[in-house]
């Protein structure tokens, strides 16, 4: 592979060497031939006779000229920043590498390796021939050769034991936190969370790294991939390595996994690649073999896991660069892949669909481009926002004020992201208002047993306009943005300091205080006019609904999870309705009910009001009694906090609302304890909604109401056919 020369004479042949240095370099970005990596630009150039004096290689000796990046995202574990002194390391061992002949802080020189890429003659997915695949399994094994005395200091957070598998795995997976996710947070931190991934993901898969086979540390390149492989013209050795800055010092396992995903093999060919590499360490470190069947599948699991980062981010940078509907849709299924791939080790329990990717992905660019102001080409025409007439404009919240909230809504940090089961909530900042506001946008793909039978806006502004003292957000706009995505603004009502302190959720029950006034707000509600958000309602048989409605819930679900509740001993829909059926409640009068008071659903505040009810996609029109009952099922509530409620509820309304409660509430129990044991048992089959921390609450002890269930409905609570199947579930 030639190099063209640079032109003649050379600039500053007698100047200082810094100088020549730069000039020549000056001189290899315009004249050189360009390859672009993700971490440095390279350009091959032969050396001038000034040059090549300079650096004690003939004239016409071609050379690299590697520049490092300056717009490259930091997506890579560094264990040590010279990549010069690596090369000195391994020259003895691996003589033909490259060697540096010059390093400078932002560029370096280096011998030319002559040949052509592997990825020029067998691309990504291609199977590789079988000598070549041998070669390679040799080149790895000589790097087990290098001495660690040879390479530079390692890290003070490495592992003390060179040994130490499962402490080299954790400090690679803490490595990937501090070098990948962290210095990108403030740019991508808010896409990680919209597309599920947790803050403390790869933190979380450091604490399940499990126990390992002991393998001595050796030398490990860490890219070995199809562009760093050379295929040399003289033969001899058939494969060369560059591009050693990733190198690192640890089980060499890593490398090989490290190596299987980042080649592409195609499938059938994995084993061989394995077989080979383990044929070659037998021979040269046979101690590096042990455990390789168990553990191998542990270092795959991390690439996949700390690949999902540069993977998303790179989609997303993409589009900066073009953006059209065809770029979008590409970034799109790239990022599925990567949440795909990534969903195991990182226990992604619900990969978003590509509508919700897409939308993601549209929302981060729109913030990205100049602010939503001016952007370039397609993204100026596409973001454009389309009012919901439903809801007049706001006089406190124009449309200059919704436009400002839908561009800060694409760059807020994770902090201010929000996912629940079914809505991604924003906290974000109207520069206009000076006040934070929520962006709520329902989720797609999203399936819900329990579904909601109001408009949320309209019961938020039928409480709005009632002026009784309910605290519950205010709707401040409504509409669509591109792509076909619905949103709603409502008022924030968390600490205002919202980077520092987050919204406070009486996730272990309300204290006497707060259960005074979240019943008075309870029966606050009775005020609101509910024939203005249903004016079909009221008319009575409640109780027969709801059992109606859970009857149907148990109906439609999939076969799977009916199978499993039948194993479990759980009845169909049609013995269901007889069993409910026994039990009658009296008529009292319908309210509106907010339908979901589970604790998340419920801030503290520090006023007398002393919780704000948010999320109202759930509220209907019913007996008052069901919601405060439901509350009770939902929030861990202790005994004497409900004899509080049930006595201030009853004192506070008048007897229409009440009569024959110490009767009733406990058949709303038994319906709300029997349809979380169908609900929760459906969210385990199908993994939906298991991130929210109401669910995730809910289905941790499945064991328990699964008990109570059975026991409300007079069903024995005999042990399932599969002693196992009992025991996971507990």
């Amino acid at each position: 592979m030639g190099a063209p020369p640079l032109p003649r004479p050379f600039l500053g042949e007698r100047a200082r060497p810094e100088y020549a240095y730069r000039e020549f370099v000056g001189l290899a970005q315009r004249h050189g031939q360009a390859s672009s990596g993700h971490h440095n630009l390279n350009y091959v150039v032969r050396l001038t006779e000034p040059m090549s004096w300079r650096l004690g290689r003939p004239a016409g000796t071609s050379v690299t000229v590697r520049i490092r990046r300056t717009d490259a995202l930091p997506v890579v574990i560094r264990t040590w920043q010279n990549e010069a002194e690596i090369l000195d390391a391994i020259k003895g061992i691996l003589p033909h590498a490259p060697q540096c002949l010059v390093k400078r802080d932002h560029f370096a020189i280096h011998s030319y390796v002559e040949g052509v890429p592997l990825s020029a003659v067998c691309g990504n997915g291609k199977p590789v021939d079988t000598l070549l695949i041998r070669a390679l399994a040799d080149l790895l094994a000589q790097m087990t050769q290098v001495r660690r005395g040879a390479l530079p200091p390692l890290p003070s957070v490495w592992p003390s034991n060179d040994t130490d598998s499962q402490g080299f795995l954790r400090t690679l997976v803490h490595l990937a936190d501090r070098q990948i996710r962290r210095p990108n947070r403030a740019v991508f931190g808010g896409l990680f969370a919209a597309l599920g991934i947790a803050e403390d993901a790869l933190l979380r898969l450091a604490e399940r790294v499990p126990v390992m086979a002991r393998r001595p540390y050796s030398l490990l390149h860490a890219d070995l991939h199809r562009d760093n492989l050379i295929v040399s013209y003289a033969g001899e050795p058939p494969l060369i390595c560059v591009d050693w800055e990733l190198a690192t010092y640890g089980d060499p396992l890593h490398d090989l996994a490290t190596h299987l995903v980042r080649m592409r093999y195609p499938s059938h060919q994995r084993a061989e690649v394995v077989d080979a590499w383990a044929q070659a360490m037998e021979s040269r470190r046979p101690a590096a073999v042990a455990g390789l069947t168990k553990d191998l599948r542990h270092y795959l699991a991390f690439e996949r896991a700390q690949s999902v980062y540069p993977d998303v981010m790179r989609a997303a940078q993409s589009l900066e660069e073009s953006f059209t509907q065809k770029s979008l849709d590409e970034a799109t299924a790239e990022v599925r892949r990567a949440l795909e791939a990534a969903a195991e080790p990182l226990r992604l329990r619900n990969v978003p669909g590509e509508g919700e990717i897409e939308r993601a992905l549209f929302r981060w660019l729109a913030a990205r481009s100049d602010r939503g102001r001016g952007g370039r080409g397609g993204i100026a025409k596409a973001f454009v926002c389309q009012p919901d007439r439903r809801l007049p404009e706001h006089p406190g919240f124009p449309a200059s004020a919704v436009r400002e909230a839908l561009v800060a809504e694409g760059a807020a940090p994770a902090g201010r992201v929000f996912k629940g089961t079914a809505h991604l909530n924003t906290v974000v900042w109207a520069p206009s208002i000076d006040a934070p506001v929520v962006v709520r946008r329902k989720l797609p793909d999203v399936c819900r047993r329990e579904t909601g039978f109001l408009s949320e806006h309209a019961v938020l502004r039928a409480i709005e306009e009632a002026g009784v003292a309910v605290a519950a957000p205010k709707v401040l706009a409504l509409g669509e943005s591109y792509p076909h995505d619905p949103f709603a603004i409502h008022t924030y009502v968390g600490p205002r300091d919202i980077d520092w302190k987050h919204p406070d959720h009486p996730v272990h029950g309300l204290l006497p205080h707060e259960a005074d006034a979240f019943v008075d707000q309870l029966c606050a509600l009775t005020q609101v006019n509910y024939k203005q958000v249903d004016p079909t309602s009221g008319e009575g048989g409640f109780h027969h609904w709801l059992r109606g409605q859970l009857v149907d819930l148990v109906r439609d679900l999939p076969k799977e999870s009916q199978q499993l509740a039948r194993l479990l001993g759980l009845p169909d829909a049609n013995r269901l309705l007889q069993i409910l059926s026994r039990h009658e409640v009296s008529h009292r009068k319908p309210a509106l009910l907010h339908g979901d008071l589970n604790p998340w659903n419920l801030v503290r505040r520090d006023d007398s009001l002393a919780v704000t009810i948010i999320d109202w996609e759930m509220a209907l029109v019913g007996d008052p009694l069901y919601d405060l009952v439901r509350h009770m099922h939902l929030t861990p509530t202790r005994p004497e906090i409900r004899d509080r409620m049930f006595r201030r509820w009853e004192k506070k309304l008048p007897p229409e609302y009440t009569r024959d409660w110490r009767e009733d509430w406990r058949v709303y129990r038994w319906i709300e304890i029997v349809r979380s044991a169908y609900i929760d048992l459906d969210r385990l089959v199908t993994g939906a909604s298991l991130d929210a921390p109401n669910v995730r609450r809910a289905v941790d002890s499945y064991a328990m109401t699964l008990a109570a269930a059975k026991g409300s409905l007079g069903l024995p609570v005999r042990p399932t056919a599969n002693p196992y199947l009992a025991r996971a579930l507990a």
